[in-house]
């Protein structure tokens, strides 16, 4: 396997999560949820972007259009790719996740702590970034349950409703990949100087091992990135 996906995007994570709690210790932990935080905020935003560029609401049904990704063909081919099932279409709409490639990939590097800790803090922010004023709920995670269960309030569904991502709006994951790594490496420098940025290199150096330099130095290419806006 030598393109991005993912699990390369997970594996950036529980990477910088590994580093962090352990030089920083609680303080760590916080760097990242924060980091998590600014990352996915950063992801919703673009999407909001892009909706009202095209003249939409910023309703649950406009964010479900408008998500910048979709399983690759990689994680398909292997049964690693996301599963889920709505349990409940109204007023709130409720979501259980059975199967899912970042928790494949956590749990294979032994973070499933990383993988938790991320998770309950992703999805829900992404949401904030696109629209604060939609609640969106993780109220627990695949990394220590049967399956995430994720609750949108009062959107009101029908049975069987659904909003398909417009392709012409998704990003690759390399561009994921990328924009996961710098704004870890940009919240991480921030809070902890010089150390932070011993951080990010090691985190550098890791993924280089494990994924080689040529990818190595395409997450670099992305340093100068704007990732609050949208193209």
């Amino acid at each position: 396997m030598d393109e991005f996906n993912e699990r390369v995007h997970a594996y950036i994570a529980a990477r910088y999560y590994e580093q962090l709690t352990e030089k920083f210790g609680e303080r760590g932990k916080k760097a990242f949820i924060h980091a998590t935080q600014y990352y996915a905020e950063q992801r919703g935003r673009r999407m909001a972007q892009r909706a009202i560029r095209d003249g939409k609401e910023l309703t649950y049904q406009t964010y479900q259009e408008y998500g910048e990704w979709v399983n690759t063909d990689y994680t398909i081919e292997n049964g690693w790719s996301n599963q889920a099932t709505v349990t409940n279409w109204a007023p709130d709409l409720e979501t259980h996740i059975t199967r899912c490639p970042w928790h494949t990939q956590f749990k294979e590097m032994g973070l499933v702590e990383a993988g938790h800790t991320y998770c309950a803090h992703l999805d829900n922010s992404i949401c904030r970034g696109f629209n604060p004023y939609i609640t969106y709920d993780v109220l627990q995670t695949l990394h220590k349950s049967d399956y995430c269960i994720h609750i949108l309030r009062d959107v009101n569904y029908e049975v069987g409703e659904s909003h398909p991502k417009k392709k012409e709006y998704l990003k690759n994951f390399e561009y994921h990949c990328a924009h996961s790594f710098w704004s870890y490496a940009e919240v991480t420098e921030a809070i902890f100087l010089s150390e932070g940025k011993e951080v990010v290199e090691n985190v550098l150096k890791a993924f280089t091992e494990d994924y080689g330099q040529e990818m190595a130095d395409t997450l670099v290419k992305y340093r100068n990135t704007n990732f609050n806006v949208c193209d």
